[in-house]
């Protein structure tokens, strides 16, 4: 792989993992409503509807968060990778991974046929 490549995209995850450092932080600082004060249990003038809307949207919530962390968790693999020198070969089967699948998943860690294989069981 080309160094001015490997260099932009390097650069494209540095900027990716502090926005999703940011994000994480913030859902840290902020925290979760407890279930109670989400779903409005303990408020009886709440209709079931109204405290079933929240009690999903907290749901939500909490995935976004988990997708997040697996986002900066993949995001910080990539740079490793690169750091180590091993950025741009399937961790499978040591092929290199063609260049318009880094561009376009930077932190893609797989060759096409390898995730293939894997999606597929």
């Amino acid at each position: 792989m080309d160094h001015r490549l490997k260099t932009a995209l390097k650069e494209r995850l540095e900027i990716e993992r502090v926005r999703l450092d940011a994000e994480v932080e913030r859902i840290n600082r902020e925290g979760y409503e407890t279930l109670s004060e989400a779903s409005g249990e303990n408020n009886y003038r709440d209709h079931m509807a109204d405290q079933g809307s929240a009690a999903f949207a907290r749901e939500l919530d909490m995935s976004l968060d988990d997708n997040q962390r697996a986002a900066l968790l993949e995001v910080q693999g990539a740079l490793e990778r690169i750091a180590k020198g091993t950025y741009g070969k399937c961790e499978l089967c040591g092929n290199d991974i063609p260049t318009e699948r880094l561009e376009a998943i930077p932190t893609a860690s797989l060759c096409l046929q390898c995730k293939s294989d894997e999606e597929s069981r």
